[in-house]
């Protein structure tokens, strides 16, 4: 079993999803506050062997701060850009339009929510596409 830990970092808001063995287990967006404690509470929850975290807002602050809450856990910085776009077309995956907002063209449609959990699944995809044994 091999869980990986996505985290989109951010100022006020991050992005965290968790992938066990190619399948989404856990995705969510936390108050940046709340990081530590949801940190503590998916390393209870999940067999976390890797955390992924991308390399753009913030970055460097987070890498040091999830280094001395997690020291035993590997962090591998992702390239993180066009994430965003790419979390926005598979939100609509996730959720398919309804309504007048099926009618609007792919690229005019805005999730009605923040993306940042879709990211962090993006960058363990992105991850582990680069490293296939991981």
């Amino acid at each position: 079993m091999a869980c990986y830990l996505g985290f989109d970092p951010g100022r006020d808001k991050c992005g965290v999803a968790v992938v066990d063995s190619g399948k989404l287990q856990f995705r969510a967006v936390i108050p940046a506050d709340e990081v530590p404690g949801e940190l503590e509470r998916l390393r209870r929850l999940y067999p976390l062997k890797t955390l992924i975290l991308g390399n753009q807002t913030t970055s460097r602050q987070w890498q040091e701060r999830l280094a001395a809450l997690a020291p035993d856990l590997p962090i591998y910085p992702v390239d993180e850009r066009n994430s965003t776009q790419e979390a926005k077309e598979k939100y609509w995956r996730f959720y398919p339009p309804k309504g007048l907002t099926r009618l609007l063209p792919a690229g005019l449609r805005t999730p009605p929510r923040p993306v940042d959990d879709i990211v962090a699944l993006v960058l363990i995809e992105r991850f582990l596409a680069q490293n296939p044994g991981a």
